[in-house]
């Protein structure tokens, strides 16, 4: 009589299936930490409800049509917070002191400090950035016939933070303080002068007084660095805020197509014989 086969002796021994990522099953330190990083954000989440926020901000619709141009918006705001960052370590350097301060401590951030030439350069280079960015902003905008109703508020707010722009951009110009710039603010705030009513008011307020001098430096670098910059970071959460409310206007070349009639879907369909 033939010998059967003994049947299969299960493998108790086999190891458990390893966890992708791990060696031996437990969870690897990059899977412990986005497991931290959810706990803490949930329970940020559960004390400040800032989620509803955050998706009423970013999930919206958009029009069809929508192409690059519409993100000369969105490139003028990085403009603004590189401007914002790199003007944060460049006054850490600055004194703004008209006796040779503070030519001598440009010169210091350009020559000695650690990437100071780098960072001058991102925020020299930067201001001219954000005046031709916000510019083109403002001609997509007209030329789109996107300041029409129901958003003539947000072409409001645009326009006062291009003239914002343009005022940081001439008092960040003082700064240096060498000859170049200090003729050339002297020729700025005489044409400021020469306005109507409030222009020789506006022209004793930027020099502090009837002449250039320390007073007016000063006043230059606070307004630069902490009064233009706060409007424009409010103007931009209000203009945001808008922009979320009303949504994305459609481009011109694109016919609105009406709503179909109700009353159409009821008759009947008439058929000639």
């Amino acid at each position: 009589m033939p010998r059967l086969p003994a049947p299969p002796i299960p493998n108790i021994l086999k190891p458990a299936p390893r966890r992708p990522g791990s060696s031996n099953g437990n969870p690897t330190p990059q899977e412990t930490a986005a497991e931290a990083g959810l706990s803490v954000v949930d329970w940020i989440d559960e004390r400040t409800q800032l989620s509803g926020g955050v998706r009423w901000m970013l999930f919206r619709k958009v029009p069809r049509g929508v192409n690059w141009f519409y993100t000369l918006g969105s490139a003028t705001m990085f403009a603004f917070l590189s401007q914002a960052v790199t003007g944060v370590f460049l006054a850490m350097y600055y004194r703004p002191d008209a006796s040779g301060g503070a030519y001598e401590s440009i010169r210091y951030i350009t020559d000695q400090a650690f990437l100071g030439q780098f960072v001058r350069g991102m925020h020299k280079w930067g201001s001219s950035v954000m005046v031709i960015l916000i510019f083109l902003h403002m001609a997509r905008t007209f030329f789109f016939g996107a300041y029409k109703y129901p958003r003539e508020l947000t072409w409001v707010i645009g326009v006062v933070l291009l003239i914002l722009t343009m005022a940081m951009s001439f008092t960040g110009y003082l700064l240096p303080f060498d000859q170049r710039a200090y003729w050339a603010s002297i020729v700025g705030v005489n044409i400021n002068g020469t306005g109507p009513f409030i222009g020789p008011y506006l022209s004793d307020f930027l020099r502090a007084g009837p002449d250039f001098g320390a007073t007016t430096l000063s006043r230059f670098y606070a307004i630069h660095m902490l009064l233009i910059p706060g409007a424009i970071a409010a103007l931009i959460g209000a203009h945001l805020y808008l922009i979320t409310k009303l949504g994305i206007s459609a481009p011109p070349w694109l016919k609105v197509e009406p709503d179909p009639d109700p009353q159409s879907e009821l008759q009947p369909d008439v058929v000639e014989v």
